[in-house]
């Protein structure tokens, strides 16, 4: 093949791969979004619009740390050495980002990234701070589990799939890709099980994980598809019979900001029986700074603050990883007090959350706060930090919540009994409601009769004793109005078409529905026929 051959453009191809690169479902890797694609200028359009309004938001952050904060503050709870962390690198982060932006040169210049670990128990807002911050920053951000990794990338996803997915949040621009912040959370998960301690580990794989991650944590040149990506290799393909050549396409993770967390449970563990070790037989200087440091400690994961590097190692992190971050924060478990904080002065209360769904049924309830002590208590006793309050809520609002929409119930009110006896009080509210709740069978008996016509044409006019003997039934047999006519009248219009048929398509479509049709629908439309028979005879 000559060289003139091997440079033969795309348009040169037969016709029927041509049209098949134009239907394919891979269209978008055969033409790249940084070369023109003439069938979608409009999108060209549109990505260059959303790249200027990214710079542009970028350029004009002028946040500072203290405002981070307080923005973190109406959501979380506590961890406020957490948020001045984050805040600070955030602020850094953002002001490097746009000097480079401003000043080509300076992403030549070596820079020293403020990657984070994040420590602390379950449940006390680690990834929700992440989150948090993800819905305010303008740079591309992407959230991942750490246990979804393997070595090879075969079973699992491949590390640099975290860089991969940080292009795609970036609507494929590598330029603000390559400034973007990665954050990966269970990172505990993948300590080598080979660790002194114990601590954990889920496999052999762990190692290589940690391995692959710090090199992009450092700096590295990733490939933006990966080697099993078969639509990337057919775009290279296609790439080399247009040029004659391949581009290079990878992203540079020099100034990407690595963010990772982890609950690290058996950590302070070791830490304890480490500072507990340390303070017999030393001098009274260290003593009193052991003394000094145990004296703010209430709780046993407090003892992660006292981590340092060699701790995080013997629990099972490879050295070099744990290079790789050298900002390190941990996060303060919750006490009752601070889970009764979150119900009533978070933004993201999960109260809230209850508060909705009630409301999508156009019912309301007020909360008192002896109730909310007691829903704070018992959250606490779960040890599972804020996720507790969920586990909590759901139990006493669970058949409130399957309950009450079918009901005329549209308020009312938990106090601490509501909370000590969930079910009680439900009965109780349900009792008060009777007289109410037979107004709203008498709608929904109604309703049904209107889908009816609605669906095959005919009247039903339920009188009261109807009515009442199909209330009746659906409380006894705790069934729905809908689900008992629905059961009781599936078949009934196939026997009023027989009737009207009779009459020679003159009949009434008006049916008066009695105590007994209710009570054997099947015998009053046989009795109704033999009855129009007679008439008619």
């Amino acid at each position: 093949m000559s060289d003139k051959d091997s440079q033969e453009p795309t348009d040169q191809l037969p016709k029927e791969i041509r049209d098949l690169m134009k239907s394919s479902p891979f269209k978008t890797f055969f033409v790249g979004k940084s070369e023109k694609n003439p069938d979608s200028p409009a999108e060209d359009d549109q990505g260059a619009e959303a790249h200027e309004e990214t710079l542009k938001r970028i350029q004009g952050f002028n946040l500072k740390p203290r405002e981070i904060r307080d923005y973190l503050d109406r959501f979380v709870i506590q961890q406020a050495e957490a948020k001045k962390v984050l805040s600070v690198a955030i602020c850094d982060h953002y002001n490097h980002v746009r000097q480079c932006i401003e000043n080509p040169s300076l992403r030549e210049i070596d820079y020293a990234k403020q990657n984070i670990l994040l420590l602390g128990p379950t449940g006390v807002g680690k990834t929700y701070l992440m989150r948090c911050i993800a819905r305010l920053i303008g740079v591309p951000f992407v959230k991942a589990d750490a246990t979804k990794f393997s070595e090879t990338g075969y079973v699992g996803g491949d590390v640099e799939d975290l860089v991969r997915d940080l292009v795609k949040a970036a609507d494929g621009d590598v330029e603000l890709a390559q400034y973007g912040i990665v954050y990966i959370d269970e990172i505990d998960k993948i300590a080598s099980s080979g660790s002194t301690t114990g601590g954990g580990g889920r496999d052999v794989s762990g190692r290589g994980v940690q391995i692959n991650l710090l090199k992009l944590m450092e700096e590295t040149e990733v490939n933006l598809h990966s080697q099993t990506d078969l639509a990337a290799q057919m775009q290279a393909m296609m790439e080399m019979q247009r040029t004659g050549r391949s581009r290079k396409r990878t992203i540079n993770t020099r100034h990407i900001l690595f963010i990772v967390s982890g609950a690290f449970d058996k950590l302070s563990e070791q830490i304890k029986r480490r500072v507990q070790s340390s303070s017999i037989g030393f001098a009274a200087g260290a003593a009193g700074a052991v003394a000094a440091a145990r004296a703010h400690v209430t709780h046993d994961s407090d003892f992660l603050r006292l981590a340092q590097s060699r701790d995080i190692i013997d629990y099972g992190m490879e050295p070099e990883f744990v290079g790789r971050l050298p900002v390190r924060v941990a996060c303060q478990a919750l006490t009752a007090a601070d889970l009764e904080k979150i119900l009533v002065t978070s933004e993201g209360s999960i109260l809230s959350q209850y508060r909705a769904d009630f409301a999508g049924y156009g019912i309301d309830f007020e909360i008192t706060q002896p109730a909310v002590c007691e829903i704070a208590a018992q959250a606490y006793q779960e040890n599972t930090g804020a996720r507790g309050l969920m586990t909590v809520l759901e139990r006493v609002f669970r058949n409130f919540k399957f309950e009450l929409p079918s009901t005329a119930v549209k308020a009312f009110r938990v106090d601490e009994k509501t909370i000590a006896e969930p079910e009680a009080v439900l009965c109780s509210l349900l009792r008060e409601n009777a007289q109410k709740q037979h107004e709203v069978l008498r709608a929904d008996v109604n309703a049904f009769a209107q889908r009816f016509q609605t669906d095959y044409g005919f009247e039903l006019v339920f009188d009261d004793g109807a009515v009442d003997v199909l209330i009746e039934q659906s409380l006894a047999a705790d069934k729905t109005i809908r689900a008992l006519c629905e059961d009781k009248f599936h078949n009934f219009h196939h026997g009023l078409k027989l009737l009207v048929a009779d009459d020679g398509g003159d009949g009434s479509k008006r049916f008066v529905i009695t105590r007994d049709v209710v009570e054997n629908p099947d015998k009053a439309i046989s009795r109704w026929v033999v009855e129009r028979f007679k008439k008619t005879s």
